[in-house]
């Protein structure tokens, strides 16, 4: 990694870029997110989030990654609820690549198409470097935040026009203690699998209320 950072501060959080990173094109005031292209829109968060902060660089090589991270905490800093979104497209020098999703399930959100998938797991891991997931806990850990044991999530991803060379996605998540049960639990052949399908449907409906889209055009 190259040793050369540029500091700036978009309203009260910190952005770090390495030399190799670029700046974030989208804007965030408070609990809102704009972006004004791939795609045009206005994203909206609950009011009590905070903004933690914000990353872009080219993701293993082949594509251009913009992501801001959003968190509701509790007491020392524990959080509560995760709102990772996530500006990606190939870069010119692929062609040929495209992103490509199989989920069984859909939600349609101001009038844009979204593939969804949940998930339930543990935090203990360490990221595949140079990964989303490694930037993310990067900004989340320079704050001082810290992450739950066991994490629950939903990821929607829109795929941008027909050569599906751009998305945007968006990840919520909350911790998993108030279900009562552990993340391993909740897998597969856990005491706690036959629950995970209610507990699942019950997060997608949470995360629909709790982001709110609005393409730029209809403001």
């Amino acid at each position: 990694m190259c040793s050369r950072q540029a500091v700036f501060s978009p309203g009260n959080a910190t952005v770090v870029l390495l030399a190799q990173d670029k700046f974030p094109e989208r804007t965030v005031q408070a609990n809102v997110i704009t972006s004004e292209r791939d795609p045009a829109v206005r994203i909206e968060l609950p009011k009590q989030v905070r903004y933690v902060g914000a990353n872009r660089w080219i993701l293993y090589g082949v594509a251009d990654c913009e992501l801001h991270v959003f968190l509701e905490a509790g007491a020392q800093k524990n959080v509560q609820r995760l709102y990772w979104v996530q500006f990606e497209g190939f870069l010119p020098s692929k062609p040929e690549s495209k992103y490509n999703y199989h989920s069984p399930q859909t939600l349609k959100m101001a009038n844009m198409d979204f593939d969804v998938t949940v998930r339930v797991g543990s935090n203990n891991d360490a990221p595949k470097p140079g990964s989303d997931l490694e930037h993310v806990r990067g900004l989340i850990q320079a704050k001082g935040y810290k992450l739950p044991a066991g994490l629950m999530t939903v990821r929607l991803v829109h795929l941008l026009a027909e050569h599906k060379r751009k998305e945007l996605m968006i990840i919520y998540g909350e911790d998993v203690t108030p279900t009562e049960f552990s993340a391993t639990e909740l897998l597969p052949g856990g005491k706690g699998s036959e629950q995970w399908t209610t507990i699942g449907k019950d997060l997608v409906e949470r995360a629909e209320k709790k982001i709110t889209f609005r393409k730029l055009s209809e403001q």
